[in-house]
């Protein structure tokens, strides 16, 4: 059965903002030389929780658990659900995140997120690959505390699925 989509744009944005400030404070706290060390990437995604109000912050926190309440509620009727685990192919191995834009630091994060949020266990496998030969991952997301109920869809899967192509891939 279809799970219709739970996960909004305003949970994912004030995630951002909380994570961001998050970061920005424990890369503020770096000595100037560890500080240096840290990927542009992540530097440039940091600086925007900078002038986070704090206001700002906790509405972004409170997002956790606005997810984790929609994730549930979203997959009581289910003992496992599937999904992809990203919504698009895997990004070229050189970029920090499969938009490489931290101004867009989430959009890939959809489908495995609320689970994170929500405590209930989640396993990726490949389920096959796109036709330039990059896998394409599967997720498989159970109740919680079902860890077992899921690692034994994902063997059962893994017995099913066609054979994998060595990796690594090249």
């Amino acid at each position: 059965e279809p799970v219709e989509p739970f996960l909004t744009p305003a949970m994912l944005d004030g995630l951002d903002v909380f994570w961001r400030t998050r970061a920005w404070s424990d890369m503020t706290a770096l000595p100037a030389d560890r500080r240096a060390k840290v990927l542009p990437y992540i530097a440039d995604w940091a600086a925007g929780g900078a002038d986070a109000s704090g206001v700002d912050v906790y509405r972004g926190f409170a997002q956790i658990d606005v997810m984790s309440v929609a994730a549930l509620r979203a997959t009581s009727a289910f003992d496992v659900v599937l999904s992809p685990t990203c919504p698009v192919a895997a990004p070229p191995a050189e970029w920090a995140s499969p938009t490489n834009d931290p101004a867009r630091p989430f959009e890939h994060i959809g489908f495995t997120v609320p689970y994170n949020m929500s405590g209930q266990p989640a396993v990726s496998l490949n389920c096959g690959y796109t036709d330039d030969g990059r896998p394409i991952g599967l997720q498989i997301a159970g109740r919680r505390f079902d860890d077992l109920g899921v690692l034994r869809v994902a063997a059962a899967y893994e017995r099913l699925r066609p054979p994998q192509r060595p990796w690594p891939i090249g």
